[in-house]
């Protein structure tokens, strides 16, 4: 590749990676900017060689060294801790997307259980909360189920002692 090429490369690797930083969902570190770039020239001088270029996601039998053990992740019910980066998430769905990864490609690469959870056991328990609360999952016309009334308890149990 002669050094025009390579310039050309370099501007393209460069526009790509501003673009993709540029949007709001794709939020990096800025200390792994320059290894994103990096691996955005790779990518583009492998494509333009014509070689494959191995995605995000792994390749097959590649081996990854997880960031933390299966049990430390679950550790908490508050957080789950990524094996990614080792970082604590309420749910891990968003961090996956943004590391290029779908819940299933996470669970194949760190060799986990088809049950292992996305969403931290707490914050699960608290949307279901507010979800009972707000009436979901309920038929409609149906009403939510009446608490019994401290004095009417009483009343009956008066009448039964009678």
């Amino acid at each position: 590749m002669n050094s025009e090429d390579d310039l050309n490369t370099v501007e393209l690797a460069t526009e790509l990676t501003v673009a993709w930083l540029g949007n709001a969902h794709n939020r990096v570190n800025a200390d792994d900017v320059p290894a994103f770039l990096r691996r955005m020239h790779e990518t583009i001088n492998g494509l333009s060689a014509g070689s494959a270029v191995d995605d995000e996601a792994g390749e097959p039998g590649k081996e990854y060294t997880p960031a933390v053990s299966v049990r430390k992740s679950l550790a908490s019910p508050e957080h789950i801790i990524s094996m990614i980066d080792g970082k604590p998430y309420k749910t891990l769905r968003r961090h996956l997307s943004t590391n290029g990864l779908t819940p299933d490609e996470y669970r194949e690469r760190y060799g986990l259980k088809k049950d292992y959870p996305m969403v931290a056991p707490a914050y699960s328990a608290a949307r279901q909360e507010m979800a009972k609360k707000i009436g979901l999952g309920r038929k409609p016309g149906q009403r939510p189920a009446a608490k019994p009334d401290a004095k009417l308890s009483k009343a009956r149990d008066g009448k039964a002692a009678s």
